[in-house]
């Protein structure tokens, strides 16, 4: 067996993967990522995601899930030094057992299966990474078929989002476009397979409470920007809105407790169908 590399200094192999932390386009380029945590990196293994590389620290006793790991993943492997280990996780103490770097598959909506009980979510020009990610899990949590974060928006690959997710993002398509454009061309294919997705805006003001509201049928839920919600464009587009009733003195959720809430009530009324069509 061949020796393993090990990495000691901040060399320019140390550098490319550091710039994969706070650098989008960095992983734009190299269409890769950096993964920690033995649910996700077991997750991304286990959905035939692309392991690049595993960073790890062979100078301390392994766990058996990372012995396993280094043993049976198919992946180049690179010993590191704890400190450079931290500094790629992140951390101020201590250091990750693992860290995976994980290639990036393309932004392709047809990642995203279609179908007659089709249930997606559209993320509209997200700011916070956090938030893509725990909608992510949310809609992973709730049988969701897919994600799109549309527009200039934060990214659904920096740290904080791929944290967020806890590992959803590798069983859950995820796709990041432009604009609208893309996403209607994609509508519409499924439209015409006879799968006739409706588009349903989240809005204080909504045509309907979203416990009124039919969410069996195929839906693609549309959440606003955290601070100014849904463009013009999306608004335009939105078959429907729903609104989520509230008391208290808060007049609105946030991102992703909202998708969170709605998501939730599409299983619950999903579920409900199936018992009575049994």
């Amino acid at each position: 067996m061949p020796a393993v590399p090990r990495i000691t200094s901040r060399n320019a192999r140390f550098q490319q993967w550091e710039a994969l932390l706070g650098n989008r386009r960095k992983r734009n380029q190299l269409r890769e990522f950096l993964v920690q945590g033995v649910r996700p990196i077991s997750l991304a293994v286990e959905y035939g995601w692309p392991i690049n590389a595993l960073l790890y620290d062979d100078r301390q006793k392994l766990s058996t899930w990372a012995q396993t790991l280094l043993r049976t993943v198919k992946a180049e492997r690179i010993a590191m030094a704890p400190e450079l280990l931290a500094d790629l996780g992140e951390k101020t103490e201590g250091a990750p057992e693992v860290i995976a770097v994980v290639g990036m598959p393309a932004d392709d909506l047809d990642r995203i299966e279609g179908g007659p009980d089709f249930l997606g979510v559209l993320f509209d020009r997200p700011t916070t990474p956090g938030n893509i990610g725990s909608i992510i899990r949310s809609a992973d949590a709730f049988g969701a078929h897919g994600m799109i974060v549309s527009g200039h928006a934060a990214d659904v690959y920096d740290p904080k989002a791929v944290r967020a997710t806890t590992g959803s993002l590798f069983s859950l398509s995820s796709v990041r476009v432009p604009g609208p454009t893309e996403v209607m061309t994609w509508v519409e294919r499924q439209r015409a397979a006879g799968h006739p997705i409706v588009l349903v805006g989240t809005d204080e003001k909504g045509d309907a409470d979203v416990y009124d509201f039919d969410l069996t049928q195929p839906v693609l839920l549309l959440i606003g920007n955290e601070t100014t919600g849904l463009s013009s464009t999306w608004r335009e587009l939105c078959d429907f809105t729903v609104s989520i009733p509230m008391t208290g003195a808060a007049s609105s959720l946030n991102a992703s407790n909202a998708a969170t809430a709605v998501l939730y009530e599409a299983s619950r009324q999903r579920s409900a169908a199936g018992k009575r069509a049994r």
